[in-house]
Parts: C-alpha cells; sequence; structure tokens
C-alpha cells in the first residue's frame, strides 16, 4: 500500500575529475548517511540506491525530514574535501518501496517528480524542492548556504543535525576539539539559522 515518502536524487558534482576510489568514497559517504538516517528513529525507513555512474537514490518514509536529511547527506559528503559536492532535487508525495528498500524500484509520483526536477536544474542551482512557495524557497536558501561548508563546518553541521537535541559541549567532545571551535564552525556554517528553519518546517509537518 503506498506511503507517503520524500525522495531525493543527485549525481555528483564535478564527477569527472574524481578518480574511481574518490567516486566510490563519495558514494559509500552517501550511503552510510543514508544508514545513518534511518537509524533516526520514529518509524523512519529510507532507501538507497546508486544511479549510472555519479547518481544516487534515497527515499525516506518520514517526508518532513526531507530538508534536514538532504543537509546531512550533503555534509557527510563535504566531510571528504571541500569541492565534493552534489546536486539534490527533492519531492514529495505517495509511494512504494521494494522488500529490498531500493529506491530504483520504488513507484510513486515522488519517485518521478524527484528525478524530472534533478534533470531540469538551472546550473545555479544544487538543491531544489519539487513543492511551490515556503518551502521551496527555504530549500533554496539552505543550498545557498550550505554550499559554502568546509569539511570542519560539515563535520559540526552533521552532528548537530541529529539528534536535535544534541549540545554543543557532547559534539566539541566527539570531533575532539574545544566547543569554542564549535560554536565557530556552526556559526560559520549558518546552523543557527538553519536549525531555527529545520524546527519550523519540521513542526508544521508534524516530524518526529
Amino acid at each position: 500500500m503506498p506511503e507517503p515518502f520524500a525522495v531525493l536524487t543527485g549525481d555528483l558534482i564535478d564527477s569527472t575529475s574524481l578518480d574511481l576510489t574518490q567516486l566510490n568514497d563519495a558514494l559509500q559517504a552517501l550511503e552510510n548517511a543514508s544508514r545513518d538516517i534511518a537509524g533516526w528513529g520514529g518509524g523512519i525507513v529510507t532507501g538507497f540506491a546508486r544511479r549510472g555512474g555519479d547518481g544516487w537514490q534515497c527515499a525516506i518514509a518520514v517526508p518532513a525530514l526531507s530538508l534536514r536529511a538532504a543537509l546531512f547527506l550533503r555534509a557527510a559528503l563535504r566531510e571528504l574535501g571541500k569541492s565534493r559536492s552534489t546536486r539534490i532535487a527533492i519531492a514529495e508525495g505517495l509511494g512504494t518501496l521494494p522488500a529490498d528498500r531500493n529506491p530504483n524500484s520504488g513507484h510513486g509520483p515522488a519517485f518521478i517528480a524527484s528525478g524530472r526536477l534533478l534533470a531540469t536544474l538551472p546550473a545555479h542551482v544544487a538543491m531544489a524542492h519539487a513543492a511551490k512557495g515556503d518551502l521551496a524557497a527555504a530549500v533554496r536558501l539552505a543550498d545557498h548556504i550550505s554550499s559554502g561548508w568546509t569539511p570542519a563546518q560539515a563535520r559540526a553541521v552533521r552532528l548537530m543535525l541529529w539528534p536535535r537535541d544534541r549540545i554543543r559541549a557532547d559534539a566539541a567532545k566527539h570531533l575532539g576539539i574545544t566547543r569554542q571551535a564549535v560554536n565557530q564552525a556552526l556559526w560559520g556554517a549558518g546552523f543557527p539559522a538553519i536549525d531555527d528553519a529545520l524546527r519550523m518546517i519540521e513542526a508544521k509537518g508534524c516530524a518526529t
């Protein structure tokens, strides 16, 4: 029976500059991050699959978390280096995943819309939402902010994206740096504003 899904379809930016090992490392980082998202709890089901040489797709069964998940994926990739980035096209709607959770075999409007959106993204946009209005605007702004993350900023941001109630002292301990360094990384990454926006979006969408 169809369920609500957010589908994120993407491809690596400037993938032709990567050798095979770098390409595989980048896609593996995204797959690992997808598995981390599945561990967020609250009934989240995720599926991840590679598409073509440098593409990928991820399905998430809690659509309200789509932007948080997209930023989590982008941060995981950016940790590998400042030049590592991916385009991400987000769409929400009813759909079904097969038993193996391979989104390449998923069905429903969200799967179609996400793929089509990726194919039509203009050159200056790397992350977008198929919805219109406030949500699409928030995603566009998040794209602009996150495109400038350094690897150090990405590491701090990814830790703070989930769990949502993680304190900065815990992030500092995990990273082996001072709390001041964490604060500096988060402010430089624009995280306080991103965090506020995510909480407003998720409250409206009743995310767990």
